[in-house]
């Protein structure tokens, strides 16, 4: 039998776990690692289920454990991480020349993110998740001037990174 506690972190699970999985696709190298991680990140988040006082949104919760618990792993293992996001590649035959050109940017784009370190792929996810400054300052625990600085930094390491993608650097 399930207590009420655990019914409403199952249902809190249930309702944010895209959260869990953008964090586990960005962090996991394959299928198997991203099942491990989401299980752990489950874990992670069930132990401090208690501790959640209210002081930031449940999401912003969410990703800092999520995103400290990713980021702890990769430690331990001290493996690099593979970046893919073949969701968002397509996968049939660009009909214009317009969509092929699309898709090649959009592959340089997430090879250059691949080659960026922990940090940078989380502040890059949150950016792209439309997250505000204030929000991944919450989540990440860096202050608000530190992360547009940085902002700034990898979007000018993005460009050169994808330049040289383009012509096969």
């Amino acid at each position: 039998m399930t207590t009420n506690a655990e019914q409403n972190f199952l249902l809190l699970v249930q309702e944010h776990q895209g959260i869990i999985r953008k964090v586990c696709h960005l962090y996991g190298r394959n299928d198997a690692d991203r099942d491990d991680l989401y299980q752990e990140i489950v874990i992670q988040l069930w132990k401090a289920f208690g501790s959640f006082r209210g002081d930031s949104k449940i999401s912003t919760w969410m990703y800092r454990i999520a995103l400290n618990t990713a980021i702890s792993n990769l430690r331990k293992q001290s493996r690099k991480v593979a970046l893919s996001f073949p969701e968002f590649i397509p996968k049939e035959e660009a009909d214009t020349n317009e969509e092929r050109i699309k898709e090649e940017n959009l592959k340089q784009m997430y090879a250059a993110i691949a080659r960026l370190s922990e940090v940078e792929k989380a502040i890059v996810m949150l950016y792209l998740e439309d997250k505000s400054y204030e929000e991944m300052e919450d989540i990440l625990g860096i202050s608000n001037g530190t992360l547009r600085v940085k902002m700034n930094r990898i979007k000018d390491k993005l460009r050169t990174l994808t330049k040289a993608e383009a012509y096969g650097a």
